[in-house]
């Protein structure tokens, strides 16, 4: 098989469940193919996250149109520095970009803020921390950035939507700091079992994705155990984080089973009740 060839469907799950994030702009197929692949397989909703302005304004437009799908909006942690600082070597998707400042990221902030107003935005993020791609000169943004993004959460009564990478002292004080909004969730939940205990005093939702399918993931499968079943979503991140055994191929929404059967064998759960549980999870989250 080709690493770039897409996977099969996996045998359709019984009871419908929801991808609680998934980035239909960066995947091959039209949405319609994908929502259509998806319900084929009893994945019968989306969160559309957005991770830039422009991402945001696609996502929300998005779950306009369809009503299978949800957005999600933000400027991405990574996003943040890039604005402030610039982008020179324009690692981002629009390119090289010049340094534009405090006024820069305020302008996108409330642009971001606007469309959380929407009725069909149903979640602000992904925001957050994450010290694994930008350096010690962007940490200030990034916090700048993610104190904003939890107060337009908490503004609108949106869901908060957490990118925590390589930062989880940070991002738990933080939210610590500023107060949570009453609808938190991490997304590729990424943390150990201590931490889940953590977020599961605070009522924080744990979403996890394809990588718990993975050999090297053992303190991600502990984590997932000791998280209360309604506190756990699923997600894809797609095209990300394909789960195992089709890893390093694209990722969409309909492999969303395979990730689903795996945790219910960690959990030690049926896959119906679990399905089950996690739709009414991510629609509490949410509140769809």
């Amino acid at each position: 098989m080709s690493r770039t060839e897409a996977p099969p469907l996996p045998e359709p799950l019984r009871v419908p469940v929801a991808d609680s994030h998934t980035h239909l702009d960066m995947q091959d197929a039209t949405v319609e193919e994908a929502l259509a692949r998806a319900a084929a397989v009893n994945v019968t909703t989306v969160v559309q996250v957005g991770c830039d302005v422009a991402g945001s304004r696609w996502a929300a437009e998005t779950a306009a149109a369809h009503p299978a799908v949800h957005a999600s909006v933000a400027l991405h942690p990574n996003e943040a520095p890039r604005i402030v600082h610039g982008d020179p070597d324009g690692t981002a998707r629009q390119g090289a970009r010049e340094p534009g400042g405090k006024a820069a990221l305020d302008e996108a902030l409330a642009e971001i803020d606007a469309l959380a107003a929407l009725d069909h935005v149903r979640g602000v993020g992904e925001t957050g921390l994450d010290f694994f791609r930008t350096g010690p000169e962007g940490i200030a943004a990034q916090e700048e950035s993610f104190r904003a993004h939890i107060e337009i959460a908490k503004r609108h009564g949106k869901a908060l939507v957490i990118h925590d990478r390589d930062a989880h002292a940070d991002v738990l004080r933080v939210l610590a700091d500023a107060g949570a909004p009453e609808r938190t969730v991490f997304h590729c939940y990424s943390g150990d079992a201590e931490m889940a205990r953590i977020c599961a005093r605070a009522g924080y939702f744990m979403s996890f994705a394809g990588n718990v399918t993975f050999k090297n993931a053992q303190p991600l499968r502990d984590a997932l155990a000791v998280a209360p079943a309604e506190l756990v979503l699923v997600e894809t991140d797609a095209p990300f984080l394909t789960p195992a055994p089709y890893r390093g191929r694209p990722n969409a929404p309909y492999l969303i089973p395979v990730t689903l059967r795996a945790m219910a064998e960690v959990k030690r759960l049926d896959e119906d009740a679990l399905a089950a549980a996690i739709y009414d999870n991510t629609a509490r989250a949410f509140d769809f």
